[in-house]
């Protein structure tokens, strides 16, 4: 049977000329009942009711149907009304949480700011987390003088037992501090202590302990005295009473002890010397976009050649300028011209001055260049496969949101090195045991049997890769199935101090959560001939007291951007599908 015709009009949604006109002294007249908005502050489209809090650059308090309407875009206008009036607002009103992300800012307190701009030096009374979150923070605080509250060494003693993390900061901390107070008289301490005696010569700054019970100003009786929290407030206000014209700060990492301080007027901060970056969004990309007259400033006197490298040919251009100094070595350059000429992509190898060598990519989105079947989907991924399948490149960082193609680039190109080209003996594969949500306990069997459940996401691309053999039908299938797993090794990170990989093809998976101290440790394993990769996305980070910006991702990112054996790449658009693609945007 024959489909019925599309209709000619828009169900709800009107356009411009179909609102009825409205004189300017009365109020307008509604085309639809006007359904009540979700959120207040936005103009109602619908009915052409001004807004209860209109923008300040709007200075008209009486408005008429018509120019409400005339506002209203006509691709907006034209589409269907099964999307609703409350949709349209959500989409005018919600900021989207996937472009309009929060930035990561270092605030400090008034009588911080005060006391930089006038050039005083701070006291800083450190709070427990701050010292078993990062144990050299006593250091970490230039000319300004450290405050430790009795009780923060009453509860770095209740932590220092155990092999946890924490536990062992807490025990650090405790060996240097008494290391600072060895060969100190007795009344030395209470003048304070330079922090300079053990040869931490960036810290010019005092450190004082609370040698005496606090007197004078208590805190508000609603507040529980033997709380330790609540003591270390009161120490902070009998310091601000006895050193008057002192800034004296807390430094903590527990946010609610910074809301109660600020809550009873003492100037609290959070302690922010271990994050690499103060905004995610000034993290290395390893991509950047030549201007379209690079070639015009940078190409004087241009050399070229070509050379036959790793089987295929690459042509280099060493070139003069003034955007060569803010290029970096193994940083991919591409230019993509608006006039129809073919595009450049190519990756810096040599910088002397400001004279760089560029050398032309390998295009792995063609499929004779396929990588285990494999091809490039996009920009980022044709990158991504060039330091991937490059044995020059010891240590390769990927990040990308879900869907990328992280994980299945990545072990495309160990299959492809492991068992096609025999560049590497064998796998290994390790990620952290951070559950999602609630732990389900103890899990049963040997090392790879326990590891087992949390390497989901690489049988399912192992699935994909062996998809992709139709030549010997499921015998082979199977076959080549089994072969694969024989050279994957699933390890866990539990186990890896000590422990030496020679010739191997180490992916390391969900990176992010991992603290940098862990990610040194893992990265110091690799012996000759060994590949390690590291793969995250830091905006899915599990570990508690982890950011963005202190994550060690993040932190192996900025310190190896420009060595010439490692890279990295940012992938940007999604390849999983278009449910995927789609729910990362609106959700």
């Amino acid at each position: 049977m024959p489909l019925p015709k599309l209709p000619t009009k828009p169900a709800a949604l009107l356009l411009a000329k179909d609102y009825p006109k409205a004189e300017r002294s009365k109020p307008a007249v509604q085309a639809v009942p006007a359904a009540k908005p979700l959120i207040a502050p936005v103009e109602d489209l619908i009915s052409g009711k001004p807004a209860a809090a209109p923008k300040p650059a709007r200075t008209s308090k009486t408005r008429t149907a018509e120019p409400v309407a005339a506002a209203v875009p006509e691709a907006r206008a034209a589409k269907p009304a099964a999307r609703g009036k409350e949709k349209l607002q959500l989409d005018l009103e919600a900021p989207h949480p996937a472009k309009h992300k929060p930035v990561e800012l270092v605030v400090k307190s008034s009588t911080s700011r005060h006391a930089d701009q006038t050039g005083v030096t701070k006291m800083f009374v450190l709070d427990t987390n701050v010292l078993m979150h990062d144990p050299s923070s006593l250091f970490r605080f230039e000319e300004h003088d450290v405050y430790l509250p009795m009780m923060t060494l009453e509860e770095l003693d209740d932590h220092k037992k155990g092999m946890s993390e924490v536990a062992r900061n807490a025990r650090q901390v405790s060996r240097t501090l008494d290391a600072l107070v060895g060969n100190i008289d007795d009344g030395a301490i209470e003048a304070g202590i330079p922090l300079s005696k053990l040869g931490n010569k960036d810290a010019k700054g005092r450190l004082f302990f609370q040698t005496r019970l606090q007197s004078g100003p208590t805190l508000p009786e609603g507040l529980p005295v033997g709380k330790a929290d609540n003591q270390i407030l009161g120490v902070v206000r009998n310091l601000e009473a006895e050193q008057p014209g002192r800034a004296i700060v807390l430094v903590s990492k527990d946010i609610n002890m910074r809301i109660k301080a600020r809550a009873l007027g003492l100037p609290a901060e959070d302690y922010f010397n271990d994050h690499v970056l103060e905004d995610t969004d000034l993290l290395y990309s390893g991509i950047v976009q030549l201007p379209d007259d690079f070639w015009n400033k940078n190409g004087k006197d241009m050399e070229s050649w070509q050379e036959n490298k790793n089987g295929s040919s690459a042509t280099f251009y060493r070139v003069t300028g003034p955007t060569v100094p803010t290029l970096l070595v193994n940083q991919f350059v591409y230019l993509e011209p608006k006039n129809g000429e073919a595009p450049f992509y190519g990756q810096v190898k040599q910088i002397n001055g400001k004279t760089a060598v560029l050398q032309t990519l390998r295009d792995f989105s063609h499929s004779k260049n396929n990588v285990w079947g494999v091809t490039a989907r996009n920009r980022e991924q044709n990158f991504a496969l060039n330091l991937l399948m490059n044995p020059e490149c010891d240590f390769v960082t990927l990040l990308g949101q879900a869907g990328t193609g992280k994980t299945l680039l990545a072990l495309a190109a160990g299959l492809a090195q492991v068992l096609e080209t025999k560049l590497y003996n064998e796998i290994i594969v390790t990620r952290v045991t951070v559950p999602v949500g609630e732990d389900i306990g103890f899990l049963p069997g040997t090392e790879e049997e326990k590891m087992s459940p949390w390497m989901g996401a690489f049988d399912d691309n192992l699935e994909v890769l062996n998809k992709s053999d139709s030549d010997g039908g499921e015998w082979g299938r199977a076959a080549t199935q089994d072969l694969i797993r024989s050279r994957i090794k699933i390890k866990s990170l539990n186990f890896m101090r000590g422990r030496t990989f020679v010739n191997k093809f180490l992916i390391i998976d969900e990176a992010q959560n991992l603290t940098p101290k862990q990610l040194k440790t893992l990265v110091t394993r690799a012996g000759p001939g060994t590949k390690i990769l590291c793969l995250g996305n830091i905006a899915q980070i599990d570990t508690p007291y982890l950011t963005e910006g202190s994550s060690g991702l993040t932190y192996v990112v900025d310190r190896f951007k420009g060595w010439s054996h490692s890279g990295h790449v940012t992938l940007a658009r999604g390849e999983r599908s278009r449910l995927a693609d789609h729910a990362s945007e609106v959700l």
